[in-house]
């Protein structure tokens, strides 16, 4: 499914942003990968949320202004973003590296937000500083990422040659944009692990059960450092759920933001 974007200029920079559906708002913070293959998501979450999906600076069409250089300002680039559209009680989810940008945003204020789902996010660093959490994409081959991050790895295939100019080159800037974010240190922030203490929101961690780039244990080690937070997984998927299985995604995270409206009307019965 094809979802036309609009743009809008947020702290001077011009970001490409899909906008779906009706009712309460809900942000999606793409991967690395960018916003390919997340219409089916899109859709099925538009049925029931205001979803709003920016493509990060740098990332599709939108401009990376010279002062964005990492996932720390692109979370307050969105913060301005929410902001700016006056949005509230938004539920927040990130795939990937799009949850380590949401993660990024809580811990910085949660003002605006209400819920929070992180799908197979990277971002936090775990393990022994001499060996990555994670696959390294810059150490192996496009194959390789794939039979790791795919449990059906021909959904991943794609027909260079008949892919037109423009698409080519989103798939450039998406992977030099990655690289600028997020190659030194590899897929994390350093900083980011001893400040979980002020994620103040109800948090769901997604897992593809099938994830081999981001295994299974360190999603575990995720949900455990958030004080809260739960881990579920979604069957025969990879470290992309809402490209593999975007309806059983959707309803797990339809089912967990819908979960912050029966408290409150529960607490004003």
């Amino acid at each position: 499914m094809e979802i036309n974007p609009t743009f809008v200029t947020v702290a001077g920079a011009r970001i490409e942003l899909m906008r779906r559906g009706k009712g309460r708002p809900l942000l999606f913070l793409h991967p690395h990968i960018g916003m390919e293959r997340a219409g089916n998501l899109i859709d099925s979450l538009a049925g029931h949320w205001q979803v709003l999906a920016p493509s990060h600076p740098g990332y599709g069409e939108s401009e990376r202004p010279k002062g964005v250089t990492s996932v720390d300002d692109v979370a307050y680039l969105y913060l301005e973003l929410l902001d700016q559209l006056d949005l509230r009680g938004v539920v927040l989810v990130g795939s990937s590296l799009g949850a380590w940008i949401a993660l990024s945003m809580a811990v910085k204020s949660s003002e605006r937000l209400s819920r929070m789902v992180l799908i197979d996010p990277v971002g936090v660093k775990f393990g022994p500083r001499e060996r990555s959490d994670i696959a390294d994409i810059y150490a192996i081959s496009e194959k390789k990422f794939i039979e790791l991050a795919y449990h059906d790895p021909a959904m991943a295939q794609r027909d260079y040659p008949a892919l037109s100019d423009g698409e080519l080159t989103v798939i450039a800037r998406n992977s030099e944009t990655t690289a600028r974010y997020a190659w030194n240190p590899y897929m994390y922030d350093p900083r980011l692990r001893h400040l979980l203490y002020r994620v103040g929101l109800p948090t769901l961690v997604l897992w593809g059960a099938s994830d081999r780039f981001a295994p299974m244990a360190y999603g575990r080690n995720y949900a455990d450092a958030i004080t809260g937070a739960s881990l579920q997984d979604i069957a025969k998927a990879g470290h992309f759920p809402h490209i593999e299985q975007p309806q059983a995604t959707a309803e797990a995270i339809t089912a967990f933001g819908d979960a912050a409206v029966a408290t409150r009307q529960k607490e004003c019965a």
